[in-house]
């Protein structure tokens, strides 16, 4: 089953990645462990950034300053300024796919201010901007009659090493969900867009429940490297009892951020970070904290703003044209994840990394609102062309023997292990710890202690196997590999929280407030040799 580029997942990431491979010449498959149209890129709904020069105040350079400056110093200006550059051709080039983007009275794309920008620069759809891309870019993809394998589930990328015992990546072995299948998928390259982690808070994410790491977990297992594990925004405005995502789009839009005595406490507007860390203080004190925008008015809220009001009404019971919105901020994004180049390629010859999953050095500590789609679109053309290049030189060999062996132990040793211990039960505890303790707040004794316990998980593994021994459907066993996935990933995020001894942007150390660019302004760099994991600061 071999392919030219082999692409892992398939939202918005893969599939721009998907299309302009394609649109190169190469032969393209993509394989994805749920559906395309259940992606995570769904869940962006404010906008995507681009300076399109409809407003004075606004420029392709105060997109760069304000993209560095949410950065808190670990932007790399150079790729910064290239995906601010690109940013109104990948617009267009969406619009000239069909996405369908509200539109001014004068029919150009309109554009609202997110938190941390200076002008009004934020294309979007009404409040579902990611899911009408996602859309389009689907369709596109079933047009040019690109092959999508649903429900295989990434277990490993299959590594080769050349005549100078160099590795390199040359294809994925995976598990077909439907059939319990051992599957191998050849490629002369790889492209990973599995998205982020954040769903190791468990229910105190606004992800989907598939947002586990996979992809990063499987390449740091391969000889990639990852990079800034430890930064993971929290977004501001989640609902209360359910961390369904409330879309900045509704203070962007001028909606009021109260507490219980209905005082506004903070600029709705100053970066995700600033914003979640002034709740996270209100809430401590003990104080309930609301989303107002009833002074919107109804035919507003129902023209620019209808999910918000349908989620409002769905999952808290309260109408946002009449009533406060109770939320609270819930881990949203990782800015962390596998190191890439100026290619889009990572340490590990081959194997490529786009979206949330991947680092391309553009958000740094601090996530710009409104950067992720734009990363997703210019970076995923920049991994799809570069991958579509490699394939075309690629002229070695591809055995699967030693990884298929491998992967199988695997399988069976874990169908083997015991199930004394509930391992939803310990996800659910790993959520809660990780929210108290590696959350908007972090202190070296909270860290430290987090970190014991999820050794002592590690440790416990083999004693909370899957219930379900069977074959076909077994979701069960899918649920157990990405909770080792995330027992992994939460590992190396604590050993870089621990090291990280400052404050920079979404990493707050309550016990040192301040950040120390003499020592810190570099990015942590894990990897692993021989099973074991090392860490470092690097520029």
């Amino acid at each position: 089953m071999r392919s030219d580029v082999l692409i892992i997942g398939a939202g918005g990431a893969g599939l721009v990645a998907a299309i302009h491979a394609h649109s190169a010449g190469a032969k393209v498959r993509i394989l994805t462990k749920d559906y395309p149209t259940r992606s995570q890129t769904t869940m962006a709904q404010g906008g995507i950034n681009a300076a399109l020069g409809n407003v004075s105040e606004d420029s392709i350079e105060a997109h760069v300053q304000n993209t560095l400056k949410s950065a808190h110093g670990l932007a790399n200006e150079e790729s910064v300024r290239f995906m601010c550059e690109q940013a109104p051709t990948a617009v267009h080039w969406l619009d000239s796919i069909g996405v369908c983007f509200s539109r001014t009275k004068d029919a150009k794309i309109a554009q609202r201010t997110l938190g941390g920008a200076s002008a009004p620069r934020a294309c979007y759809a009404q409040d579902y901007t990611g899911l009408k891309i996602l859309h389009t870019l689907y369709d596109r993809v079933l047009a040019a009659g690109i092959e999508i394998l649903n429900e295989r589930y990434l277990l490993n990328f299959i590594t080769n090493k050349d005549e100078t015992n160099k590795s390199y990546a040359c294809g994925a072995t995976v598990l077909n969900i439907r059939t319990g299948e051992i599957e191998n998928y050849e490629s002369a390259s790889v492209i990973v867009a599995t998205g982020g982690y954040s769903r190791i808070y468990h229910k105190h994410s606004t992800n989907a429940i598939g947002s586990t790491g996979d992809g990063i977990a499987a390449a740091i297992r391969a000889g990639a490297r990852l990079r800034d594990m430890e930064f993971i925004q929290f977004h501001p405005t989640a609902l209360k009892n359910s961390s369904i995502l409330i879309s900045e789009s509704a203070r962007g839009a001028g909606g009021h951020l109260l507490n219980s005595k209905g005082e506004r406490f903070t600029n709705e507007l100053a970066p995700r970070d600033e914003v979640a860390r002034a709740i996270h203080n209100e809430i401590e004190r003990g104080e309930d904290v609301f989303l107002d925008i009833r002074h919107l008015g109804e035919a507003f809220i129902d023209e620019e703003l209808p999910q918000e009001r349908k989620l409002a009404k769905l999952y808290e019971n309260v109408d946002p044209i009449y009533e406060l919105i109770p939320i609270k901020p819930v881990a949203h994004y990782t800015m962390g994840g596998i190191e890439v180049d100026k290619n889009s390629q990572t340490k590990l010859e081959g194997l490529f990394a786009v979206g949330e999953c991947a680092s391309h050095k553009v958000h740094g500590a601090n996530r710009l609102g409104g950067n992720s789609l734009l990363e997703l679109v210019v970076f995923g053309k920049q991994a799809g062309e570069s991958a579509a290049k490699h394939a075309k030189k690629f002229d070695k060999k591809i055995d699967t023997t030693i990884q298929t062996n491998t992967t199988n132990n695997f399988i069976t040793d874990v169908k083997q292990f015991t199930n004394q211990i509930d391992f939803y039960q310990k996800r659910k505890i790993i959520g809660n710890i990780f929210y108290d303790n590696v959350g908007i707040s972090r202190n070296e004794m909270g860290l430290k202690a987090a970190l014991k316990a999820i050794r002592q998980i590690q440790k416990e593994i083999p004693f909370m196997g899957p219930r379900d021994k069977s074959k076909l459907y077994n979701t069960n066993l899918v649920e157990f590999i990405e909770f080792v996935n995330m027992v992994e990933l939460c590992e190396i995020i604590l050993v870089c929280a621990i090291s990280r001894n400052e404050s920079r942007g979404a990493h707050f150390r309550a016990d040192i407030p301040n950040e120390n660019d003499m020592v810190y302004k570099a990015h942590t760099i894990t990897w692993k040799e021989n099973d074991v994991l090392y860490a470092d600061f690097m520029e």
